[in-house]
């Protein structure tokens, strides 16, 4: 496990699957802003769940957060399209209901950026956010991230076009917890 000071990135148990499942993805229009496909029906212990453990890849890092002080599951985070190459990726956090506004969001960042840069040794990690996600630009924006760019009504969201904000951050401008 790697841990911030309140929260904590371990591997996908399989106990997850369910809570991230119920409380994430069956969350549609949720769902609908924070994901680049659309949602579709998917049974509860489904080998399909976009939460299943599966094969490890270079590319993808999926992480369960947890609650250091009660070890309870708080929700999912990952590094995707990791690219070896460039030395970069792109980050998506997202906390269940009961873990959203309580300064959970900071602590996963700072952490998910010490793991791309400290361990996998990334030089570039790129958010891309609804426009409308001011609580995720402003997270970002405390962790160090600055505001890149703005692509206009260019994400399909729960039934209309909304813009996305792209946050960058380099291994330079990161600063370590420690």
């Amino acid at each position: 496990m790697i841990r911030g000071n309140k929260t904590g990135l371990r591997a996908r148990h399989e106990e997850d699957i369910p809570v991230l499942q119920s409380e994430l993805y069956d969350d549609v229009k949720t769902q609908a802003s924070a994901d680049s496909v659309p949602w579709r029906p998917i049974s509860p212990g489904s080998k399909d769940s976009p939460y299943a453990v599966g094969q490890g890849s270079d590319d993808i890092a999926y992480f369960s957060v947890v609650d250091l002080a009660t070890q309870e599951l708080a929700g999912e985070a990952l590094l995707w399209g990791i690219d070896t190459y460039n030395r970069r990726a792109h980050i998506g956090i997202s906390l269940l209901p009961a873990f959203r506004s309580r300064g959970y969001g900071l602590d996963v960042l700072g952490t998910l950026c010490e793991y791309g840069f400290a361990v996998r040794g990334l030089h570039r990690l790129q958010i891309e956010t609804s426009g409308d996600n001011a609580g995720m630009i402003k997270v970002a924006e405390r962790a160090g991230f600055v505001v890149e760019g703005r692509l206009r009504l260019s994400a399909w969201e729960y039934g209309t076009f909304a813009d996305q904000v792209v946050l960058g951050l380099l291994h330079g401008e990161w600063k370590t917890s420690g």
